[in-house]
Order: structure tokens, then C-alpha cells, then sequence
């Protein structure tokens, strides 16, 4: 059976667990497996670039954000901003009395970016981040992981099974499938990324 689609996916999801009667709640599981997956992929197809206007001590995340890869001011010369901690941000509020300037440090504050020193200008900003899938649904019937791991999708579905199934033996064997398929293409990610040199660059992420 193909699995190019969201109800490919779902037929197959039912035909695996042979229970016709949760046919209605699988939506349900795959939208629990993407959940995970948001949490625990970071693979290159999931980078986006979006450009904006830093001229506030806040600034909102992106609504797909999960994770910064570069952030950097771009007016002038670029300048990379260092993500600190809420103490570490707040501690240097105190040493310099919050006197704005050209800012340095980011802070992640809820769904907002806070920035160190607060900007006396407005700044050229460009943020390179790790985005949440574009969830499957009945309009959206296909993204690039269905496209190029659609494994992932059918064990981590049926993996997120378990209040169907109770103590079915297969959930174990679905988990073990689930975990290989989604390390591997987090291992396929770094190879394309660094050439299978075993070098990392550094990941700002929560």
C-alpha cells in the first residue's frame, strides 16, 4: 500500500492495528505522533529563514518555532546574537542599570524573544530556526516526512496506539521500529549536514 497521503496513511494505520472501530480516533494518534516527533526530530528539511525588524525588548516567536539554529543582527555588519538564560539576562539588567544599545543576548520569555540590551534602534534581524511539521490533514494531505520517511509516520502512529490495544505484544515491536526509523533520519540529517565528519555546530534551541 502507497503512503503519499494523509488517507493512505490512515487506511494503512487501521489495516495494521485490524481494528476497524478506531478508524474515527486515528486523526487523534497522528496528531499524537507528530506532536513527539516535533519534540524530538531536528532534521535539515525542517529549517526555515524569516528576516524581521528588531526595535523592542520583545519580539515575538515565530508560531512554527521550535528551535533557533542562528540568529543574527544584520544591519551593517552581521553580528550573531547568544542566546542566555532568564538569570543570566536578568543579571545583566542589574549590572548595567538596563542602559539600551545594539543587543547581544536573546532570552526565550514564554512565546517572545527578549533582547539584551534593549535595542536604541531598530535593527535588521535574520533568524534561521528549527520549524514544526506541516500537520496532515484532510487539506493538507501531504508534507516532506510522509514524502521521505513515511515510516516514521506509520510506527510512531501506531506506537501512540496503546489505549486502543492494552497489552498487545505488537506495541513493543511498533516503539522499537518508531525509535530506529526516527533516529536514523536524524543520523541521515547530520551526514547531509557535515558530511559524516562527526562535527557539530552549536544548536540554540529552549
Amino acid at each position: 500500500m502507497s503512503l503519499s497521503t494523509y488517507a493512505d496513511l490512515q487506511e494503512a494505520v487501521v489495516d495494521w492495528l485490524n481494528k476497524p472501530d478506531v478508524a474515527q480516533s486515528v486523526p487523534t494518534l497522528i496528531s499524537l505522533a507528530e506532536a513527539d516527533i516535533n519534540r524530538r526530530l531536528r532534521h535539515i528539511k525542517m529549517t526555515k529563514r524569516s528576516v524581521a525588524e528588531v526595535d523592542s525588548q520583545f519580539s515575538a516567536t515565530p508560531t512554527d518555532y521550535l528551535g533557533t539554529i542562528r540568529f543574527s543582527l544584520t544591519s551593517g555588519t552581521t553580528n550573531a546574537l547568544d542566546l542566555i538564560s532568564q538569570a543570566e539576562l536578568l543579571d545583566r539588567k542589574e549590572a548595567s542599570a538596563n542602559i539600551g544599545g545594539t543587543p547581544r543576548f536573546y532570552a526565550l520569555t514564554g512565546n517572545q524573544f527578549e533582547f539584551y540590551p534593549v535595542p536604541n534602534d531598530t535593527y535588521d534581524a535574520e533568524l534561521v530556526y528549527y520549524a514544526e511539521l506541516d500537520a496532515l490533514s484532510d487539506e493538507n494531505t501531504s508534507n516532506w516526512l510522509l514524502a521521505d520517511a513515511p515510516d516514521v509516520y506509520l510506527y510512531g502512529t501506531l506506537a501512540h496506539s496503546a489505549p486502543f490495544l492494552g497489552e498487545d505484544a505488537r506495541l513493543a515491536v511498533w516503539t522499537s521500529l518508531y525509535e530506529t526509523a526516527l533516529s536514523g533520519l536524524n543520523r541521515a540529517s547530520d551526514n547531509a549536514r557535515f558530511g559524516g565528519t562527526g562535527l557539530r555546530i552549536k544548536i540554540r534551541s529552549f
